[in-house]
């Protein structure tokens, strides 16, 4: 099988990329080399896959480089987008333009080949808005649905919440449209926190990885709130289950919409509760200062993933602690790699 995957050397895209390419799959990757750190993990794609990694440097925005690239496709990965709130609000037009118009560009593109390819779109629980219809109470170290034990269903009504929420949850329903208006076998994964080896968080995304990067590093961290917020959090390797099984059987999850994320049994309050493990397993944490609450920040957001469980006999299998040393120790490889070369 042929995989596109865009956004293919971003932290999940190397991680799929590798899976695919162990397969014995060919895999196309197409980035713009715009964040920090995906160079890296070209190189260790690279120097692992060798001459097997196709990578095209191009853009979502660029809708001919998109139906090139995409070419002899059976699968396509649409992984590419700007991921900050906080960028969304101070950029909306580029954010609309990478998220919603280059969505669009692949759809098309996608839709023009003959047969049309499977496209897996990895939306956000974003699209949810603040949930601020759902009651919340606060506890000693964590936020708590009061009516939710186990979390936000996919029958939770859309709010689009920041420009970021607007442009992927536009992004969202047209990649739903497409199978119900042109037949296009797409699906739509809306996830919760992601994290695990290749993320190069930073302060806006991908908060796990930056909250472990900086205390190896060195550096201070800033808590926006009072570090209670709580989210559920996935293991990229699980992800990736998840994401071949919703291909293999396509039958039942073309044009499905699924909660992703590690679920109830996976959750954690962003500070209070995760300063222990993490400083378990890197030895000394960061010093920390707390700010105010940012714009669109959920006080709270849990994945029902029962219905990920059902359609795809899937369930998470990497708790958050081991989830966390496994990231810790691959990011030590690979320095220990990239010095030796």
């Amino acid at each position: 099988m042929r995989a596109f995957i865009t956004g293919g050397i971003g932290f999940i895209g190397t991680n799929l990329a590798d899976r695919f390419l162990r397969d014995g799959h060919e895999v196309v990757l197409l980035d713009n080399l715009g964040r920090a750190g995906v160079q890296e993990n070209l190189n260790w794609l690279r120097a692992k896959h060798r001459d097997r990694v196709e990578f095209v440097e191009g853009d979502v925005r660029d809708s001919v480089a998109i139906e090139q690239a995409m070419r002899g496709a059976g699968v396509v990965f649409h992984l590419a987008a700007q991921v900050a709130v906080t960028t969304s609000i101070a950029n909306p037009q580029e954010d609309f333009s990478i998220n919603a118009q280059g969505t669009l560009n692949v759809l098309e593109a996608a839709r023009r080949q003959n047969p049309m390819p499977v496209v897996l779109y990895t939306s956000t629980n974003k699209v949810y808005g603040g949930v601020d219809h759902l009651r919340v109470v606060e506890r000693a170290t964590r936020y708590e649905f009061e009516d939710l034990p186990d979390g936000v269903s996919e029958s939770c009504p859309l709010d689009f919440h920041s420009p970021y929420g607007c442009s992927k949850g536009t992004a969202d329903q047209y990649v739903r449209d497409y199978h119900r208006i042109y037949g296009l076998p797409s699906i739509v994964f809306r996830m919760s926190c992601i994290y695990g080896p290749h993320q190069f968080g930073t302060e806006d995304q991908g908060w796990v990885a930056h909250f472990a990067l900086t205390g190896l590093r060195g550096g201070h961290l800033t808590i926006y709130g009072n570090g209670k917020q709580v989210r559920d959090l996935l293991y990229v390797d699980d992800l990736v289950e998840l994401m071949i099984g919703a291909c293999e059987n396509i039958k039942r999850t073309a044009g499905q919409v699924y909660n992703v994320g590690g679920g109830p049994s996976h959750t954690t309050s962003v500070w209070a509760e995760l300063q222990n493990p993490l400083e378990d397993i890197l030895g000394k944490l960061p010093p920390v200062e707390y700010g105010e609450f940012r714009p669109g920040d959920q006080r709270i957001y849990v994945s029902d993933i029962h219905k990920a469980e059902q359609h795809m006999n899937w369930h998470p299998r990497v708790g958050i602690v081991e989830g966390l040393r496994r990231m810790v120790e691959a990011w030590g490889k690979d320095q220990r790699a990239a010095l030796a070369r």
